[in-house]
């Protein structure tokens, strides 16, 4: 056995001087770096041994292709929880996820404390529909435990084709067991920006995620209500999307200024992404709304917002999701998926892993109101009246048109945002009442 290994070892030490002239790493290390030319050989010697040791000393036969994809594989999804090495299929299915050709369930997720965890079900999906909520951790897809699972393998597991289904296991805080969710696969397709008034001054914009129809969506939500008195924006679940539109969206709002910056190890990936638009809303009084499954591009928005001063931030601590990946092919079948920076916010912040803390926190919830039992006031009186009124109507044969109020026809219009949502939405209803300050005070600085 020790006479064979020796033989091993010499020809792993071979193949890694041909490795390590193939990366230049010997010849031309650059000795100011953290590892030096003599770290960085011994560390190819070590890796090409052990590689030889496996190949002939496993019980299967395995192939040293194979062998370097599950090291390739073990490398990345050890880097980060985002960084990946993405083999023939994996880099087939992110092609027509980029294409947009396939059955999902419409859920973001991430990791948190090294459990799969939902960022947030997309507003109108399977996910959503079915129960999925942000914060979930996801125990089991159908009978395949998480545990050690990457992010890209469980997101495999969860696509299919459109009308078939899946189970999820779900921990859900204050649930006593596990929750199953039956969720059945479909096209995703997302509207991502939904406009609405609240008591005709204010409105509300809720952008469910960053595609590339925001910008312009919440252009011309605002170009159609120009003589709105504030602004509500809804980021909550919402886990982010392109760059492009979040600082577009920041733009929107603030005249000039740094908006987000991204920073790597490499110089090239060091941009910095800046206000210019001269049209920018600047004066009009403005709340955004954030809670867990806020992330990525939407904590991008409210950091901003909040450093320019701009917006009251309002809700729950966000998800934590501020760092860059970049796809960079190895040939045509095969590519990596890397983590090449992290963003950081105007004040130099970052968002990775400590999220945005709102400016004032409310938890969901729905606010609760009693009225004195003991004050009669004239609309009850006129109410009670009517009442008596169709009674004796109806007694005479008579038909008699059912009297609705304005609250009640405003509960099936959807472009409006009604007092009994208001109270059933304690997040929202303490924006709106935020911003109704902010209006007050904005116009005694007129």
């Amino acid at each position: 056995m020790i006479k064979k290994s020796k033989k091993i070892i010499v020809a792993g030490f071979v193949t890694t001087m041909i490795t390590a002239y193939l990366f230049g790493s010997f010849a031309q290390a650059d000795t100011s770096t953290n590892s030096s030319a003599k770290d960085k050989l011994e560390a190819y010697i070590k890796f090409t041994q052990i590689l030889n040791v496996i190949e002939s000393q496993y019980v299967d036969d395995i192939n040293i292709s194979t062998l370097i994809d599950k090291a390739l594989k073990g490398l990345m999804s050890n880097l980060d929880a985002h960084s990946s090495f993405m083999d023939t299929s994996d880099y087939t299915a992110l092609s027509v996820q980029t294409k947009g050709e396939f059955g999902g369930l419409g859920i973001s997720i991430g990791m948190r404390d090294g459990a799969l965890t939902v960022i947030a079900p997309l507003n109108g999906t399977p996910a959503d529909k079915a129960g999925v909520k942000a914060k979930d951790i996801i125990l089991k897809i159908d009978n395949t435990s998480t545990m050690g699972m990457s992010i890209d393998d469980s997101v495999k597991l969860m696509r299919g084709k459109p009308k078939t289904s899946l189970v999820l296991t779900i921990i859900r805080r204050n649930e006593p067991k596990p929750l199953k969710i039956k969720i059945v696969r479909d096209i995703i397709e997302i509207q991502s920006v939904y406009t609405k008034t609240i008591e005709d001054k204010i409105l509300y914009i809720h952008v469910t995620s960053f595609d590339k129809k925001v910008v312009d969506g919440v252009k011309e939500a605002m170009q159609k209500h120009p003589k709105i008195d504030g602004i509500i924006m809804d980021l909550r679940n919402n886990p982010g999307g392109l760059l492009d539109q979040a600082v577009g969206l920041v733009d929107l709002f603030i005249k000039d200024g740094l908006i987000v910056s991204q920073k790597g190890n490499n110089p090239e990936e060091n941009i910095e992404y800046f206000a210019h638009k001269k049209d920018s809303n600047t004066k009009t009084p403005m709340v955004v709304l954030v809670n867990g499954g806020s992330a990525s591009a939407s904590e991008i928005v409210s950091g901003a917002l909040q450093d320019f001063n701009r917006s009251i931030i309002i809700g729950e601590k966000t998800f934590g999701k501020g760092s860059v990946q970049s796809v960079m092919a190895i040939d045509k079948n095969e590519a990596l998926k890397l983590t090449i920076a992290r963003y950081y916010l105007p004040s130099g912040r970052t968002i990775q892993a400590v999220g945005v803390t709102p400016d004032i926190e409310i938890h969901l919830g729905t606010i609760k109101v009693e009225e004195d039992p003991l004050v009669l006031k004239e609309r009850d009186l006129k109410k009670h009246l009517e009442s008596e009124l169709i009674k004796i109507d109806l007694e005479n044969g008579i038909k008699s048109e059912t009297n609705t109020t304005a609250e009640d026809n405003n509960e099936t219009n959807n472009t409006i945002i009604t007092k009994t949502q208001l109270y059933n939405d304690a997040q929202l209803k303490s924006g709106v009442d935020i911003l109704k300050a902010l209006i007050i005070t904005n116009k005694g600085r007129r």
